[in-house]
Parts: C-alpha cells; sequence; structure tokens
C-alpha cells in the first residue's frame, strides 16, 4: 500500500512543530499537577463524569493555562450528596483565618510548617434582631478586605499556592439581639418566614456562586441557625438543592454542640455532618489528658449516634480552646475584653485539651478532620491576647503540628 507523502511549507511545518509542543506542555503539567491543587479562574471545561475540572486563566498566560482540580471535584449537580469511598486520608487539617488587612504569600508559611492543609473563610451577613426579616449582604466597602469578595478569593488563591484548601463558611453576625443568639433567629410569621428564606437564599447563593468562582473545595450552607432547621427543614433542602445547582464541591452545615446536631434532619442531603465543636469536658481544673478523654465519651457516643444514622463523615466545622486553666470546662465562653495577663498553668491546661481531642477522634475512621479556632495572618502568634484560643506560639501549635503531621492507621473518607 503505497503511503502519500505530505510536503509542508516551513510555515507550516513551524506551525505543526509549535502546537504539538503545546500540547506535550499541556499534558505533562496535568500529570505532574497534585490532586491536593484547586483551580482559580472562571471557565471551566469538564471531561468524562466529574473527574476532571480544566480552567482558563486569563491572568496568567499560557505558563498558567490549564490547572487539575481534586478529582471527584465534588457533587455532579444532581442535588444529591455524592460519597466518597475511605480510599485515602482526605481529612481537613483545618484552623480558622481571622480576616484582616491585605495578606502575601509569607503569611501561609506557618501553617505550612503546622502541617494544616485547609482554612475556614468567614465572611459575614448583617441581620439587626433576631425576628427580622432582612439579612443584609455586604460585599465591599465598609468591612474588612479579607471579609470582601476580592479578599476571599484573594486569600483561596494565596492559601492554594501553598497546598491550602479553603472551606468558605458564612456566618450571620446578629445585632441588637438582646441577649438572642444567631440560633434563636425565628419570624412570628408565615410571611415573615418565607421573606427571612428569601433574604437567605440571596445571601448563600452569592456565597456558592462565589465558592465556584473562586475555586473553593467546600462550603458550608449555614451556621448555627438552630430554630430555623427545627421549624423550616423543607425550606432548607430546597436550599440546599439550589447551592448544588451552581457550586460543584462539598457541602456541609455547621451545627452547634448543644442541642443541635442530633437533630439537624438533612445530614442526608450534605457531604459532612458539620459540628461547632464546643463540648465541655471537665468540671474543674488540673484534668490530666486521660480524664478528658473520659469526658469526650458521652458526647462521642452521641455523635457516633448521628454519624452511624446517616453514614456521613463527621467535620469539625469549628473548635478551640482558650489558654486559661478553665479551658476544658466552658470552652465557648470568649474572654473579656482587656484581658491582658496570661494565666499560670493556662497554656498547658490548651495544649491537654488540644490533645484529648487527637487522641479521641484521630483513628475514627469517619472523622474528616477539624478546624481550629483560631489563627491569625503571619508568624506573630497571640493577636487575641495572652488567654485567647489562638494555639500560635503556645505548646497547643506544637501537639496540632505532631497529630497533623500523623496519617491515621484507619481509612478515611470525605
Amino acid at each position: 500500500m503505497a503511503v502519500p507523502l505530505v510536503i509542508m511549507s516551513s510555515g507550516a511545518l513551524k506551525q505543526w512543530l509549535s502546537m504539538t509542543a503545546f500540547l506535550l506542555v499541556a499534558c505533562a503539567l496535568l500529570a505532574s499537577e497534585p490532586a491536593a491543587s484547586v483551580p482559580s479562574g472562571k471557565l471551566a471545561d469538564r471531561i468524562g463524569e466529574g473527574s476532571v475540572v480544566l480552567r482558563r486563566r486569563a491572568d496568567t498566560g499560557m505558563a498558567g493555562l490549564f490547572r487539575r482540580r481534586a478529582t471527584p471535584a465534588g457533587p455532579q449537580r444532581t442535588g444529591e450528596a455524592v460519597s466518597e469511598p475511605a480510599a485515602r486520608d482526605t481529612r481537613h487539617r483545618g484552623v480558622s483565618w481571622v480576616a484582616g488587612g491585605e495578606v502575601s504569600a509569607s503569611d501561609f508559611e506557618p501553617l505550612a510548617g503546622a502541617n494544616v492543609n485547609w482554612i475556614v473563610q468567614t465572611p459575614f451577613g448583617w441581620q439587626r434582631g433576631h425576628d427580622a426579616t432582612e439579612l443584609k449582604l455586604v460585599t465591599d466597602g465598609r468591612i474588612f478586605w479579607g471579609e470582601r469578595d476580592d479578599g476571599l478569593g484573594e486569600t483561596a488563591r494565596l492559601a492554594r499556592g501553598k497546598g491550602i484548601r479553603t472551606l468558605l463558611k458564612p456566618h450571620i453576625w446578629l445585632s441588637g439581639a438582646k441577649g438572642k443568639w444567631r440560633s434563636d433567629i425565628e419570624m412570628g410569621s408565615e410571611e415573615d418566614w418565607a421573606e427571612w428564606f428569601a433574604s437567605y437564599r440571596t445571601f448563600i447563593l452569592h456565597y456558592a456562586r462565589l465558592a465556584e468562582e473562586i475555586g473553593a473545595d467546600a462550603l458550608c450552607v449555614g451556621t448555627e441557625l438552630r430554630a430555623t432547621v427545627q421549624h423550616r427543614p423543607d425550606a432548607w433542602r430546597r436550599l440546599i438543592a439550589e447551592v448544588r445547582q451552581v457550586y460543584s464541591g462539598k457541602l456541609t452545615y455547621a451545627a452547634n454542640w448543644y442541642r443541635e446536631f442530633e437533630e439537624v434532619p438533612f445530614w442526608d442531603a450534605l457531604d459532612y455532618i458539620g459540628i461547632q465543636g464546643y463540648f465541655p469536658l471537665a468540671a474543674s481544673t488540673g484534668a490530666t489528658v486521660e480524664s478528658l478523654v473520659a469526658g469526650w465519651r458521652p458526647h462521642l457516643d452521641a455523635i457516633r449516634a448521628v454519624q452511624g444514622k446517616f453514614d456521613k463523615p463527621v467535620l469539625f466545622t469549628e473548635i478551640g480552646y482558650r489558654a486559661i486553666p478553665e479551658a476544658a470546662i466552658k470552652p465557648w465562653e470568649w474572654p473579656e475584653r482587656g484581658s491582658a495577663k496570661a494565666i499560670p498553668g493556662g497554656e498547658q491546661a490548651q495544649a491537654r485539651a488540644y490533645r484529648a481531642f487527637f487522641e479521641t477522634f484521630w483513628e475514627q475512621e469517619w472523622f474528616a478532620g477539624a478546624y481550629f479556632w483560631k489563627w491569625f495572618p503571619g508568624a506573630g502568634g497571640r493577636h487575641d491576647g495572652p488567654v485567647g484560643y489562638t494555639p500560635q506560639g503556645r505548646t497547643a501549635e506544637r501537639v496540632m503540628a505532631e497529630w497533623y503531621g500523623r496519617r491515621p492507621r484507619a481509612r478515611v473518607g470525605g
């Protein structure tokens, strides 16, 4: 059989060679980029059934033309949660990132040194009163740079450059509440409920679209909104389904440790059971690690019961301990303003509470990870005062880094 000879002009030959070289480079980039990387940019093409997402980055030129999202990218917009086999350790080794002024790549270096691979970013919606129907969405202007849309995106991009993923976790800031908390948000009529959920829908869908745009790997659809969950569970299910239409990553809801996480009826519609984990572990100061582990047992039983019912991994969307001797007695109590002096034994008590947490949960195969409250940008350390929550510069940071550096014996999913 004769093979035809194709003769190219020198210009055509150069063009063909250039295109071949480009395709080889693109393939090499896709093959070499770590699966933990997260894309940025707005345009995406899906290849196959949710396996690889290629993103075109208009701001980086030819060198950054293709990037790969972690596989799988998340639920495939079916409105249903996608379970992930426990084939590898995918735990969130996280901290709650404190928003402020502009940050740089160097601000994330201490996180990498502490084996952190996820951060929570927390923008706010603003509501006046627990029975107000309007939730105000503020995305720029007189709020911290780190809470603005552009600040959230830039922070996620810089974190990604250090191999750190982002959970976007919008909160409601309740003002004029007269002793009420966001868990008490409740309306007095059907009309008011409809108005409040319409306002919340605008709020959370904005952040769902933003999460998709900035390449956030997970999104929290709500935080500590117990009364709304109790009274309007069907409205939450509809909202979760809408979120999945615009966001392709993993979803959770952050339920309070006290009389909420056991009562959430829609865990089946999400990817993680999320818990704000400020459980009391001791009745007096001086508790040992062993006694704190014992203090976890009734709470562990309750968590296991919910996990077993819904068969979802459990993610501590927030947990923390102050550097005070009473660290494990009432972990939810905030320090008073002006607490300027360290208390003897406080740093050690905080570290023991950290260690008891890890000893209790690290080898649970359904444990998806945790986010410790809180972490300030940079290497300066104790920005919330000598009796605050941050582990930075304290023994608790070393405990956290030690455990975050371990690979659990159990095969972990989520």
